[in-house]
């Protein structure tokens, strides 16, 4: 009770400052299939800024998050995510600018499967509508979705990969029905230093787009300790539908 009371603090002191939306071994978008273990806690705060060019506007998103993610069991976890951006776009008519709250989400985790360095892990998540979605911060609707992830280790080596379905429920006309497919590997090169690699695409919510958003991302991971971890990433798009230039950092705290 008291680690509870302790986590729950720490959560609402900063969710003034910080949010999250993220639930991977940040920088990656993809997940791996390794959870927490039973009574364990992990703080994750990110932030993320996105360039965007397109069709003679000019995007700019500031996002900072954090995620609090508690083993129930070994091979369940429990996952919290808080979302905050600051959106400026700017055209031939102006500039507009708004922040605020997006959408919450939870998630679980289920390690169904572990052996031999291969494991999978289903991970049902829900949102619920607390961005204002006429400001861009959210769909309107709760939404849910659900991944099959999987990882394989052959040290220092681990690969990650990643099928999902979100069901985008919206009340601003968006594509409800959506898939997901991405694939990373990250590999110790000196001790306490990672590399990390992603790319992946999902199904575009725009309903007049048949171009769906795929993206390449490279990152580093340092572990200050056992149980802290920094990063850095840089996100590129590779089509015109995601964002063009994206880059990350985030710190990990496990306790």
């Amino acid at each position: 009770m008291r680690r509870l009371l302790f986590a729950a603090s720490m959560l609402f002191a900063v969710l003034f400052v910080f949010s999250a939306s993220a639930f991977a071994f940040h920088p990656l978008i993809t997940d791996d299939a390794g959870t927490q273990g039973k009574g364990k806690y992990q703080l994750e705060v990110n932030g993320q800024y996105g360039h965007d060019k397109s069709d003679g506007s000019i995007r700019n998103t500031t996002q900072t998050a954090i995620t609090l993610t508690y083993g129930l069991t070994d091979p369940v976890d429990i996952s919290i995510g808080i979302p905050y951006a600051l959106i400026r776009t700017k055209d031939s008519e102006g500039s507009v600018t708004h922040d605020g709250l997006e959408d919450v989400g939870i998630a679980v985790k289920w390690k169904f499967y572990e052996k031999e360095g291969l494991s999978f892990a289903l991970k049902p998540g829900l949102t619920f509508s607390t961005g204002d979605q006429d400001k861009e911060l959210g769909t309107g609707k709760p939404t849910y979705s659900l991944f099959l992830i999987a990882t394989k280790e052959v040290k220092p080596w681990a690969f990650h990969l990643n099928v999902g379905y979100i069901g985008n429920e919206n009340k601003i006309d968006q594509r409800v029905s959506l898939w997901h497919a991405s694939i990373a590997a990250e590999v110790e090169v000196v001790k306490s230093l990672k590399v990390v690699a992603n790319t992946g695409i999902q199904r575009n919510v725009d309903r007049s787009s048949h171009t769906d958003p795929a993206f390449l991302l490279g990152g580093l991971v340092y572990s200050v300790s056992e149980n802290i971890d920094i990063d850095v990433g840089y996100k590129y798009g590779l089509t015109k539908t995601e964002v063009d230039h994206t880059v990350l950092a985030g710190i990990t705290i496990k306790f």
